[in-house]
């Protein structure tokens, strides 16, 4: 059983990839794909150009001219389906079924930054101007209630004034109004000096395998926003985890850590841009404005890792017991989806490792991420704790997707890529809301979830 669980394993971990990891294997041959793309781009051409001919000719003709669709032909429903079922000669479905390697995942880069609803909600309703100002009024006291903070952002924090506000909740700014400009400009020298003590010693022997693994992480970060694929962003990218980790030796750099710094910098950027960022070039700032979102990002994230470094400490042990308990509320949940892992020989560390390494950045748009944090920055222990039961909350919301599939490959498939690219602050409140109802029930009764 054990053989065949982990062949079955080692075959799916093989024949897929991860959308993330995208220019991994330099040397792999991509002649399939480039042949499967090419008839993909052909077929979707000629469909693009028969639908513009239909449309002229619906306008000439009588409706009845609609109905004239071929037989040997599917009607396509939406543009992901598009993709997989064109028409070219008879049906391509067959030419696609004959591939032996799966066709990679196409995300859009419709998933933008920006804060909004997936559904297109007005900018700002008079319920948020409301919301805002009493953001504002918070912030301005001489101390700022962090209490009552934590309290208004746990349903999201206004973009206008959620570089200030993740500042203070995070430990970084004291809630005392006078003291926060000359402890910005003290931690910002203090990195800084940091940066002249350290970062040439990336060069020397001990540390070339840090640096060199920073090195290739880097550009892996976010691979389909532009902002990420700038060389200074990445040189600042570079500079954070490399500080970072030669200050943490018992983790040191670990894969993953990259990931935490992008919504910090997404944030505090977005401090000095009026548009979405993810297609702002960087070099149109000044290099002071550049040096404090760098050091910000560098403060906020390693407060947000002292909490949870056992994550990354030798072998992971935070890790591997949040699966543990993952697994355990999941089984009392809903027994029906735990069964059906157990059938299929499906692991919860196969999918879930994942989640707890990235914090679920990896399954969401950047854009809900922020949006998440916004919360979990609210929240005690809201990057640890309360973060299991985003996960087990994350997890149900997929559990007629998960029913429907009955093999081990389908499963894996499912659970990472699952299709949350369009969602906005809508879904994410869902999720959360559904999140903190089984906190409620489970958190100060953990034996109802243990076995």
């Amino acid at each position: 059983m054990k053989n065949k669980k982990a062949s079955s394993f080692h075959e799916f971990a093989r024949d897929t990839s991860d959308a993330w990891d995208i220019g991994d294997d330099e040397d792999e041959d991509f002649s399939s794909f480039q042949t499967l793309n090419s008839k993909v781009a052909k077929a979707t051409a000629a469909q693009v150009l028969e639908n513009h001919s239909r449309l002229r000719v619906k306008s000439e003709r009588p409706q009845a001219a609609l109905n004239e669709v071929p037989n040997n032909c599917k009607v396509i429903k939406s543009n992901s389906e598009a993709q997989l079922s064109r028409p070219e000669d008879d049906c391509m479905c067959n030419s696609l079924h004959k591939q032996s390697l799966p066709l990679r995942p196409i995300i859009p880069l419709v998933a933008r930054i920006s804060d909004q609803n997936a559904s297109g909600a007005p900018p700002m309703t008079v319920r948020e101007k409301t919301r805002l100002e009493k953001f504002r009024q918070l912030l301005s006291s001489h101390n700022t209630d962090l209490d009552e903070l934590r309290k208004c952002s746990w349903p999201g924090v206004p973009r206008e004034v959620r570089p200030v506000t993740w500042r203070l909740l995070s430990g970084y700014l004291p809630a005392n109004m006078e003291r926060r400009k000359l402890t910005l400009q003290r931690k910002r020298e203090e990195y800084f000096g940091f940066i002249e003590q350290y970062y040439d010693s990336r060069n020397e022997e001990h540390h070339q395998d840090t640096y060199r693994q920073i090195h290739i992480d880097i550009p892996r970060t976010n691979p389909l926003i532009p902002l990420f694929q700038q060389p200074l962003v990445q040189e600042i990218f570079e500079r954070i985890l490399f500080i970072w980790a030669i200050r943490h030796p018992a983790s040191g750099y670990v894969q993953g850590i990259n990931d935490l710094v992008t919504p910090f910098f997404v944030v505090f950027l977005s401090e000095y841009v009026e548009e979405d960022v993810e297609n702002f070039d960087v070099t149109n700032l000044s290099q002071d404005v550049l040096r404090s979102i760098e050091a910000d990002s560098f403060w906020c994230m390693s407060k947000l890792l002292d909490g949870i470094q056992d994550n990354y400490t030798f072998a992971q042990p935070g890790i591997q017991k949040k699966v543990k308990a993952l697994e355990e509320l999941v089984s009392r949940i809903d027994e029906q989806v735990h069964n059906h892992f157990r059938k299929y020989e499906v692991e919860y560390l196969q999918f879930a490792f994942r989640w707890m390494n990235n914090l679920l950045m990896r399954e969401l748009p950047l854009r809900c991420t922020i949006r998440l944090w916004d919360t979990y920055q609210s929240e005690p222990e809201g990057f640890s704790h309360f973060h299991l039961y985003v996960c087990a909350a994350f997890l149900i919301k997929w559990r007629k997707e998960i029913l429907d599939e009955e093999d081990f490959q389908g499963l894996l498939m499912l659970l990472q890529n699952l299709p949350t690219i369009h969602w906005g602050n809508e879904e994410i409140g869902l999720l959360l809301a559904e999140a903190y109802r089984l906190k409620y029930m489970f958190a100060d009764a953990p034996n109802h979830y243990r076995r």
